[in-house]
């Protein structure tokens, strides 16, 4: 095997174990997650510097914990050389990581689950800015390289560094325990560790900005860590109610845009190349999230209507009378500008483009709204389809000057033009 084949591999398998490794280390270091970091980085030169002659472990993952292991040790016992002997002091730290590491027959997995599931709530902190959180999210548990994330988001590297560098030195210097939350603290966190999640995933589904109207590997990073997530925390439905909204909605990604990357609006595509494995596990995991019993949460609720459209054959045999009762729920539930929103367009296709309107020009003094290019392209389609074609023309130029996606801006151009054309 090449050298760069042999570093592709192992950067593949430093991908999947990394989380893993980072968890465990944080653990044994009494959650300093930024040191963890750098030990499993320094295991993983170690592996690039021997693995392409040596070739790869039958176990590499267990060959990267040891590497950190070790590495924890050498660097902790040069950090406080100074104030304590150094043998006495190299007895205490080996004692300390021999006992963090359970026996081979003491139940690893669940030690490592109770590790990842530990690192997703360290990560996530709410003491954290969200773009902060998000970027820890992706580099601790997605295994993203700070340009990957760069990349993604369309920042500099620089800035996804210092957000990264800012937000293990606010966990350090709060203290932050390495620990899953109990108690009414439990539900909070969940809620940020959640949000964490499907922010990643929808700015892979609909970027924010750039000239790509997704970034598929984003979902895939957030479904990853959904569905980790749902298997550290069986008994959470909403979890399994998020799970169930990406997998869903991960199942149209082909069919969101043509060869040439313009988009094709959800119903203008062909369900045919809906992906139906990523339908039925959205389907499952929603069906799991409503056998734990209780109302239905947010996610659960939106899954439920991304489930309406998944199961209507066509596009004429979506239930939308049904999503218009669930989006009821929903805005009961978690009231919001955003949910109004697309409220007014279930309402707009169950009883017709006026009514929809109606509750959309309610939102357009809503100070959310003041930039925000979806509600003049809802506005937009509604006029259209009530004959005010002037009104409309300028709503979809409107949406096209405020959106700063490039593909959205030639499609909105484009509905522009098709109504001027219809004039």
């Amino acid at each position: 095997m090449s050298t760069d084949a042999s570093h592709r591999a192992i950067d593949a398998i430093f991908r999947i174990e990394s989380a893993r490794l980072i968890a465990s280390l944080a653990r044994m270091l009494r959650g300093d997650v930024g040191l963890a970091e750098d030990l499993a980085q320094d295991a993983l030169v170690s592996a690039l510097e021997t693995w392409p002659q040596a070739g790869v472990p039958d176990n590499p993952g267990a060959w990267l914990m040891s590497t950190a292991r070790n590495r924890a040790i050498d660097r902790l016992r040069h950090r406080q050389l100074a104030e304590r002997k150094q043998e006495a002091l190299a007895i205490e730290i080996e004692e300390h990581l021999n006992m963090s590491i359970p026996a081979p027959d003491a139940g690893l997995d669940e030690v490592i689950g109770d590790d990842l599931l530990r690192l997703v709530f360290t990560a996530c902190h709410p003491l954290l800015s969200t773009e902060a959180r998000v970027a820890l999210t992706l580099r601790l548990l997605g295994g993203l390289s700070t340009d990957e994330i760069a990349r993604a988001f369309l920042v500099s590297e620089s800035t996804i560094a210092q957000r990264i560098v800012r937000a293990k030195r606010s966990l350090a210097e709060a203290r932050v325990p390495f620990e899953v939350p109990r108690g009414a603290e439990l539900a909070v966190r969940l809620g940020s560790v959640l949000e964490v999640v499907y922010l990643i995933f929808n700015e892979g589904y609909s970027a924010t900005a750039g000239e790509e109207w997704m970034r598929p590997a984003l979902c895939e990073d957030a479904l990853r860590l959904g569905r980790i997530l749902s298997g550290l925390a069986p008994r959470e439905p909403e979890v399994h109610g998020l799970v169930a909204l990406m997998e869903i909605q991960a199942s149209r990604l082909r069919a969101r845009t043509r060869a040439n990357g313009e988009p094709i609006l959800l119903l203008d595509q062909d369900r045919s190349r809906w992906d139906q494995l990523l339908i039925r596990r959205g389907l499952a995991a929603l069906k799991r999230a409503e056998s734990l019993g209780g109302a239905l949460g947010p996610y659960a609720l939106q899954a439920a209507i991304a489930a309406c459209h998944a199961r209507a054959r066509t596009a004429a045999d979506t239930d939308w009378v049904r999503i218009t009762a669930i989006y009821d729920a929903l805005a009961q539930l978690r009231p919001s500008p955003v949910i109004e929103l697309n409220r007014a367009v279930a309402v707009a296709m169950a009883f017709g483009p006026a009514a929809g309107l109606e509750i959309a020009d309610r939102l357009i003094a809503e100070p959310q709204f003041a930039n925000y290019h979806l509600l003049p392209a809802v506005r937009g389609d509604l006029l259209a389809k009530l004959g005010r074609r002037a009104e409309a023309v300028a709503e979809f130029e409107r949406a096209a000057s405020l959106t700063r996606n490039l593909r959205e801006r030639d499609l909105l151009l484009e509905r522009a033009a098709n109504v001027i054309r219809a004039l």
